[in-house]
């Protein structure tokens, strides 16, 4: 078998090549002959009473064909949410309606009242210009706080601002708080989680297509998760049958989480293409994405740290007010709580673990996952409040997070939060991160700073994730409404060729090459010989689609599943060619061997045979070689690592640089280590971003004060340092067949809290008795902290 198949190969990632040459096929590259183009008439203010729209100029426009409002939807369903969570009493979350267009009320700037169907673009927009919106505006409410303590509300059918309170685990309450009132020693901090834009390279875009002759849909979308698309909007949204609706994603580019989600732009396509009897078409502007794509994070957290004068861990106890925005999306409610609640033990051994959750409607755009999706706002609260634990008692903070570590011998591990972890080595991690960023030098890099006038300081952070989302037993129990297995589909032509057909969906994951090296190591064949097939529901059997780091542990497993079943069926064709026993038959390196003779049978031959049935005793054996496998996990998988980096602030003016960056992870077995080290990149850049320059901010009245490019400072090549990254202290996943964890999001989850800990850690060696700056650290944020503002 050539050697570049084998797992654990870095091969070079064979979709590159057409995305490098201009070649690749998105949305809006497809062009549907007839096509009409939609605009969308967006509120200019965040919370407002609609009591009129006249449509009537803009009706007798050039080119428009049709015009869309509310009252077009009002006897359709709504987008809901994906878990139900229950409140503290057992009272289910409040849950308002999210319609295709607003109706009655709109509740963000942004949030589309009406539609315009024309010919071109160009008139869609002039005509949408022309519609005349009688709306009383509201107060708008955009903090949290006074959300929570007034008789405004976002959704006057609910009475309330409050979507749930959110205790976990309810049980554990009374310990935590005893253990907390009675510690040598508490650590106090509060924190916000700053709102973040996901910022895609490709904004959404969907064309819906009608056939009246058959009545079947058509929906092209940039999504993550095409099935997942497909039956919201059959279930809930349209009621169209979902063998009348096919969704296709081509290539995505880029989606961090906000591509998961149904959004009204899909179901409005696909009405308006019913309605005209032709294609339509939407494509989003930047200043709509900014407006309209479900936002990231936004927590407001008081976390409390009970640790003996020695400094082990007694309890953590967390109170988060996390916002939802406007509207639930999809995981609006499983991110501030399941995703996140859960994972608010950390790597340690804490006896006493309490979260508690807030969740709050407010005038703002939703909020959603965003890669890390809960993770990276438990991880932040945690690392930081123990770094600053560590200071009031006069530890290094590495050795207080050794002394609390899980220890190799202890798993599986039942952790305070309520996951059941199956392997790790958080000493080794960190043992390997001390290594690599040559802690020992940076005493004399320090002084080399300070000579230069610069503060220079260290951070470190260890954390753990749940990938791999997750068990439909356990999901279904903690309110999850559908299952979160996967399948594949895995097809041998007659020639030998092989089509691999998966519910995952890849936007920058890398699926077309990491998966043909799964399917070519177990069969080997030829790496270039399979195809993988994936965002088109009509042709792929089933699939939760991507995120939550899940492609390999979830889909890849399917995959391993439905070619292990390709060889048993082939074993038995391969036994009748060579005359012998299926027990007798030995498979590896592509060819089936009657054991302890030289008689052989290639696969390929096989392959051909299968299709080629003349002598098959057909009571044993059906023609083809083709299987399905569906695969739900036993367990969520748990990726972690130990990260440090070191910063020099400028204290003139409170810049940070960022001067090194160390990330030692463990992903389980690693298929494609350039992917890997890829994705971890690519989630550090994120994460820094966060840690120093992205924010999502609105005023008081709700407008978006960062809705461009302008205003939303995104990362740039020289805002990052190089990185060394490592993820050779590998423990295999215990519960799926490829052994691997996950590393998609890991870089976003464990960057932030290490930057945010240099720079203390900087201005604290500059004699500044500063213990917290929210994120984004901005020049002036930092100036201010360092001059007691």
């Amino acid at each position: 078998m050539p050697k570049d198949n084998e797992v654990g190969q870095s091969t070079v990632r064979r979709e590159d090549i057409r995305f490098l040459m201009g070649l690749g096929k998105y949305t809006d590259d497809i062009a549907v002959p007839g096509e009409a183009h939609a605009y969308f008439v967006r509120s200019d203010v965040a919370h407002g009473r609609i009591k009129s729209i006249d449509t009537s100029a803009a009706a007798s426009m050039p080119g428009v064909q049709t015009i869309f409002t509310g009252d077009d939807f009002v006897d359709v369903g709504g987008n809901p949410a994906g878990w139900l969570i229950n409140s503290r009493d057992g009272e289910p979350m409040k849950e308002p309606k999210r319609p295709v267009l607003a109706h009655s009320k709109v509740r963000h700037v942004g949030d589309a009242y009406a539609a315009v169907i024309a010919d071109t673009f160009e008139q869609a927009e002039a005509a949408a210009e022309a519609i005349v919106a009688d709306i009383e505006e509201l107060p708008a409410i955009v903090d949290m706080g006074k959300a929570l303590s007034q008789d405004n509300f976002v959704h006057d059918e609910i009475g309330t601002n409050q979507c749930f309170d959110w205790g976990w685990i309810e049980d554990n309450r009374a310990a935590t708080d005893e253990a907390i009132k009675n510690a040598p020693h508490v650590t106090t901090l509060e924190l916000i989680n700053n709102r973040l834009v996901p910022n895609a390279m490709e904004p959404r875009a969907s064309t819906g297509v009608y056939d009246p002759g058959t009545g079947d849909y058509k929906l092209f979308t940039t999504s993550q998760n095409p099935h997942l698309t497909r039956l919201l909007i059959s279930a809930f949204v349209m009621g169209i049958p979902e063998n009348k609706l096919t969704v296709v994603a081509p290539d995505v580019g880029g989606g961090f989480g906000s591509k998961i989600y149904h959004y009204g732009e899909e179901a409005l396509v696909l009405a308006a293409a019913k309605r005209l009897g032709r294609p339509v078409r939407w494509v989003a502007q930047r200043s709509e994405s900014f407006l309209t794509d479900a936002h990231g994070r936004d927590h407001v957290t008081k976390i409390e740290l009970a640790c003996d004068n020695d400094g082990n861990f007694l309890a953590f106890r967390t109170e988060t007010m996390a916002n939802v925005g406007a509207y639930l999306s999809n995981f609006s409610t499983a991110t501030p709580t399941f995703l996140h609640g859960t994972l608010m033990a950390g790597n340690y051994t804490v006896p006493n673990v309490y979260v508690n959750v807030k969740a709050v409607f407010t005038n703002t755009a939703p909020v959603d996952a965003y890669r890390g999706a809960g993770r990276p706002e438990a991880t932040y609260s945690i690392e930081r409040v123990i770094d600053k634990a560590a200071r009031e008692l006069g530890m290094d903070p590495i050795e207080m997070r050794r002394k609390n570590f899980v220890k190799p011998d202890q798993y599986p591990f039942a952790s305070a939060a309520g996951l059941e972890y199956d392997t790790g080595n958080y000493d080794a991690l960190m043992d390997k991160m001390e290594q690599v960023a040559d802690i020992k030098g940076f005493a004399a890099r320090r002084a080399e700073s300070e000579k230069n006038g610069k503060l220079r300081g260290f951070g470190v952070n260890a954390y753990i994730e749940a990938c791999g989302i997750a068990p439909s037993n356990l999901v279904g129990i903690l309110g999850s409404r559908v299952g979160l297995y996967d399948a594949a589909t895995v097809r041998v032509n007659a020639t030998g060729n092989i089509a691999v057909m998966v519910g995952a969906h890849s936007h920058g994951q890398g699926h077309e090459t990491v998966f043909p090296q799964v399917v070519a190591d177990m069969l080997g064949v030829p790496g270039e010989s399979i195809e993988i097939v994936h965002g088109d529901t009509s042709k792929i059997p089933f699939g939760m689609g991507t995120y939550g780091s899940r492609s390999l542990a979830v889909c890849g497993s399917a995959v391993v599943r439905a070619t292990e079943k390709i060889i048993a069926k082939a074993k038995k064709i391969a036994a009748h060619m060579l005359e012998a026993s299926e027990a007798d038959i030995d498979f590896a390196d592509g060819n089936f061997t009657v054991k302890g003779t030289d008689k052989s049978v290639g696969f390929g031959e096989v392959a051909l045979k299968a299709y080629i049935p003349h002598q098959f005793p057909i009571e044993d054996i059906e023609p083809g070689l083709e299987e399905t496998a569906f695969y739900d996990p036993a367990n969520f998988t748990y990726p972690s690592g130990a990260y440090s980096c070191e910063v020099e602030v400028d204290p003139d003016t409170g810049k940070v640089t960022v001067d090194r960056f160390t990330a030692v992870d463990d992903f389980g077995n690693v298929i494609n280590p350039m992917i890997v080290t890829g994705q971890v990149h690519g989630g550090l850049a994120q994460g820094i971003g966060q840690a120093l320059i992205e924010n999502c901010a609105y005023d008081a009245e709700g407008q978006l004060i960062s809705a461009s490019y302008m205003d939303y400072a995104m990362p740039r090549a020289d805002d990052l340092p190089f990185y060394t990254v490592d993820h050779s202290c590998a423990t295999p996943c215990t519960h799926n067949p490829l052994g691997v964890k996950g590393c998609g999001e890991a870089g976003a989850i464990g960057s932030p809290p290490t930057i945010v800990n240099a720079v203390i850690d900087a201005l604290q060696s500059g004699g500044k008795n500063v213990t917290h700056i929210d994120m984004p650290l901005t020049p002036a944020r930092v100036w201010a902290a360092m001059n007691g503002a």
